[in-house]
Parts: structure tokens; C-alpha cells; sequence
């Protein structure tokens, strides 16, 4: 019997877990003849019924299994200790628990992944409709920004819903960062991917807990994490604008000889001088940013700390 682990991060989905739990549920259970399934929900410290409603399913299906932590790690977090637990079974999906991650996709996804084709089985979304315009808008401008400059290329319309193969789990486990960006882990360790296009779906219930903040957060922390392009962009604008200035200073110089009533130039100097200050001070905190990055790697911290779990396993 093949077993298929399916990993679900949840944060205050209260409205929405029991919607998810049947829908999914009718799903896998028409694969039962080939695969043992299955659901791995991480409960990301949430402040709501969420892991109330988890033990409730737990016990009255064997199948359902939880790992609650202390308080709120983030998602990437979650992935991470729904993988670390996951790794032992032969696929591994992830998806999310507000029903924008149709749960009629997994046969499909499934089915590329055992004939052995393809490593990893990816949704996409085919719209962005039912989204915010602003965070479609600065969705798509993060996108165009991190594969220009960076060593990955990523998918514009990629989302977390997957099902992969335990190798690619476990290359993914095998990078030990602490700041993680799962959507560039996943494209930078590679294997075959099947895109799996699917019409964006509106949340079943609930609110979205991705904030313009927190995208912005998740957005630095991708570009920050795949390329040291803003570093050599410091260089190449502070060479510009040594060239800026040595041409301002010939062009003072031969001003003050061909007309000596040349009025002060002293305003325009105070605004280079501000300006260039300012742009130095960018490039500082971009630096800054990334001793931060080693500052953090360094510790060596837990990515997570679970609080209560049914799994009986150790996880990282």
C-alpha cells in the first residue's frame, strides 16, 4: 500500500476546517484501494477554535493528525513541521485549509507524480479573480522583480498546493536556513514539475490572514534570500554617481572661469550632498539587512516549538 501524507498549515480557520475536512475527506477516500492517507494539520498558534475543531476530527478519524504550536510561527514554519513529520510517507502534499486549494485536484495531481514521470505535481492558477487588485497587482510586481535578479526562476501563478515525491521532501528538509522562502526552495532544488493549471477559488469562510504587511515581509524575505543583486546594485549606483559628481565638478570649475559672477553654487551642493547621504543610507540598511539574515542563522534557533501533538514522533 502506497501512503500519501497531505499537510495542511492552519492559523484562525475556525469558520472553515469542518467544510475542509469533508470535502477533502470524500476525496481521498476514493483513493483507499491504492493509498493510505493521511491529514497532517498545523495548527500555526492560533487564537481561535482551530485546534479544538483538529482534536474533535482527530477523534473519530485515526487519519487525522495534529501539531500545535506554542504560538504563531508563521506559515513557512508550518510547511516545515508538516514536511519534517510527513518525509516518512511516499507523497507528500501540501495544500491550504481555506478551500482556495481545490481538494478535487489531489487524484489528478497524484496520478503524475506515481507513474513516476514527474517528481512533483504544482498548482497554478489560471486568474487572480475575487483577489485584491492591489495585491495582485504588487504580487505580480514581486514576481518580475525576484526573477530578474535572481539565481531562481519562479512561477508567477504557482501556489504551495503540491504533491511531491519523498525525495524532493527530503532535498527540501536537507537546507537548513532559518528565514525560509518555500516557493524559491521549491524551484531551487529542482526535479521534473507538472503544472497543474485551476480557476482561482474565493475563500470557503473566514478572512485571509495575508495582509499588505505581511506580503511585503514574505516578498523582502524571497528577494533577500535568492540573490545578492542589491548589494552589486549599491555598487553600480554609487559608481553612477561618482560619475554624476565628477561631471558637476568640471562643469563648476568651467562655469566660475568663463563667468566669475557665477552665483553660489551652495544649494545644489547641500541637495547632492543630501541626496547621496540618503542613497547611502538605503544601501546601509540593505547590508543591515543581510547581517541580520547571518546574525539570525547564526543562533541556530528552532524553526518552530510545538506545544502538543498526536503524531508520537520526534519532528526536527
Amino acid at each position: 500500500m502506497n501512503t500519501l501524507g497531505l499537510i495542511v498549515p492552519c492559523y484562525n480557520e475556525q469558520e472553515v476546517l469542518e467544510l475542509f475536512y469533508n470535502e477533502t475527506s470524500k476525496i481521498i477516500s476514493g483513493l483507499s484501494e491504492v493509498f493510505s492517507c493521511e491529514l497532517i494539520f498545523v495548527d500555526d498558534g492560533s487564537s481561535d477554535n482551530t485546534l479544538s475543531i483538529i482534536k474533535n476530527l482527530a477523534l473519530k478519524d485515526p487519519a487525522v493528525k495534529y501539531i500545535s504550536f506554542s504560538r504563531n510561527f508563521g506559515k513557512e514554519a508550518a510547511m516545515l513541521a508538516g514536511m519534517s513529520y510527513a518525509v516518512k510517507f511516499d507523497y507528500i502534499g501540501i495544500m491550504d485549509a481555506d478551500l482556495q486549494h481545490s481538494p478535487s485536484l489531489i487524484p489528478e495531481m497524484l496520478s503524475y507524480v506515481y507513474s513516476g514521470e514527474y517528481d512533483v505535481a504544482a498548482a497554478r492558477r489560471e486568474d487572480r479573480a475575487g483577489e485584491d487588485k492591489l495585491k495582485s497587482k504588487l504580487s505580480e510586481s514581486f514576481y518580475k522583480v525576484i526573477n530578474r535578479v535572481s539565481e531562481i526562476s519562479l512561477n508567477e501563478s504557482a501556489q504551495d498546493f503540491r504533491i511531491m515525491s519523498k525525495k524532493v521532501v527530503e532535498a527540501v528538509l536537507s537546507l537548513p536556513e532559518n528565514i525560509r522562502f518555500s516557493k524559491g526552495i521549491f524551484s531551487w532544488v529542482g526535479f521534473n514539475v507538472k503544472w497543474i493549471a485551476h480557476e482561482n477559488r474565493e475563500r470557503a469562510a473566514g478572512q485571509t490572514k495575508w495582509s499588505i504587511r505581511k506580503l511585503f515581509k514574505y516578498a523582502f524575505d524571497g528577494i533577500l534570500g535568492f540573490t545578492n543583486s542589491p548589494l552589486r546594485l549599491g555598487f553600480f549606483c554609487g559608481a553612477f554617481f561618482a560619475v554624476i559628481s565628477l561631471f558637476a565638478l568640471i562643469y563648476g570649475i568651467v562655469r566660475n572661469s568663463i563667468s566669475p559672477e557665477y552665483i553660489s553654487s551652495l544649494p545644489y551642493i547641500l541637495a547632492a550632498m543630501f541626496f547621496i547621504g540618503a542613497v547611502m543610507l538605503v544601501f546601509m540598511g540593505v547590508l543591515g539587512e543581510y547581517i541580520g539574515r547571518i546574525y539570525t542563522e547564526s543562533k541556530n534557533r528552532p524553526k518552530f516549538v510545538i506545544s502538543e501533538t498526536n503524531t508520537r514522533q520526534n519532528i526536527l
